[in-house]
């Protein structure tokens, strides 16, 4: 079974890339992670006799790949695509197809799609079947605090002895420990239980995704009570490789001509963009 970082939905929607792109909100200076290695250089591999480029995709992964109020597909991850074929010219014939989760590898094996763009979990299990490209995300863990008791760098002074909220058996937890060893970790059921008691003062910060806090921070659940507080914080012991294309193992030049793709998408500032318009409050 593949990981994911949610459970998929039995949903089926099929969608074409070609027609009118999303438009990107306005080209801004924002502070967004760059996880591409710009120092390398990669050259652009043919990929003029392909007839077309199929990507399969799911629909509940918001805000990477989702169907919008109108029922069309859409999100980070969509996006992405489209900026990469635009970049090799093949626009018109890239097409991505949504399923549910669970059906997107035995698709894939099947042939009925050339790559996965989906929040696939990067593992050395999952390497043993398939070829990724070079990691475009990577999911950060963030402290979130009261706005009245918000703390500053350096976190591992300024959590000793205090009290913070994570998800009981998580990885988040497990991180605390073995990077803020003095803090007092207290663990909760769910996220909601420990966010619940960060807004009333009984934690004095939550140890977490930053993705989801990012959200969770313009909701009204937050009552405007909070912000983030150092951070951010990446680790693949913990936390995993981040999101990155999967393929068939083989395709090499499919893979070498995403990656040089990512790359200009990357190089010409189309990535911050897309990074500004689905996470606006960033997580980093």
């Amino acid at each position: 079974m593949p990981i994911r970082f949610k459970i998929a939905l039995t949903l089926f929607f099929a969608f074409s890339l070609l027609g009118p792109a999303a438009e990107i909100a306005a080209a801004q200076e924002v502070a967004t992670p760059n996880f591409w290695d710009q120092r390398q250089r990669l050259g652009r591999p043919p990929l003029a006799d392909r007839e077309r480029i199929r990507f399969l995709t799911s629909v509940d992964y918001p805000p990477f790949n989702f169907l919008d109020a109108r029922g069309r597909l859409g999100g980070f991850n969509v996006d992405l695509v489209r900026a990469a074929c635009e970049e090799l010219d093949l626009l018109e014939r890239c097409q991505i197809e949504a399923r549910p989760f669970a059906e997107l590898l035995p698709a894939l094996q099947a042939g009925d799609g050339d790559a996965i763009v989906a929040g696939l979990g990067v593992t050395a299990a999952m390497r043993e079947t398939l070829a990724f490209t070079e990691s475009y995300f990577r999911y950060p863990a963030r402290f979130v605090t009261r706005r009245d008791r918000a703390l500053a760098e350096p976190m591992a002074s300024a959590t000793a002895g205090k009290a913070i909220g994570v998800v009981e058996a998580s990885a988040h937890g497990a991180m605390l420990q073995a990077f803020f060893p003095n803090a007092r970790r207290v663990s909760f059921a769910s996220r909601d239980l420990a966010l619940a008691a960060l807004v009333k003062g009984e934690v004095e910060a939550v140890f977490g995704d930053g993705v989801g806090l990012s959200f969770w921070l313009e909701s009204e659940a937050a009552e405007n009570c909070c912000l983030f507080s150092g951070g951010p914080y990446l680790s693949e012991r913990f936390l995993g490789e981040g999101l990155a294309i999967a393929l068939p193992k083989g395709d090499e030049d499919l893979r070498l001509a995403l990656d040089y793709a990512i790359g200009q998408v990357v190089v010409k500032k189309t990535f911050s963009e897309l990074m500004l318009r689905y996470f606006p409050v960033s997580a980093f």
